[in-house]
């Protein structure tokens, strides 16, 4: 009988934390906009990325 009162007691306290870890994270401003982190990947780029010119090391190569 004892365990039960422990697996009990053990149980309070998790559920605590976890309602106080969802308390923080809305005071925190964690679930404000959930919708535009997620269509942001589907916008293009104004600018195109330009690859940087690696040097080549091979003398025979002619230079541009």
């Amino acid at each position: 009988m004892n365990m039960v009162f422990v697996l009990v007691l053990l149980s309070l306290v998790l559920a605590g934390v976890a309602v106080w870890a969802l308390i923080w994270a809305i005071n925190k401003k964690q679930f404000d906009d959930l919708d535009s982190p997620a269509y942001s990947i589907l916008d293009d780029d104004n600018e195109p990325f330009n690859h940087p010119k690696v040097k080549s090391t091979d003398p025979n190569e002619p230079k541009t």
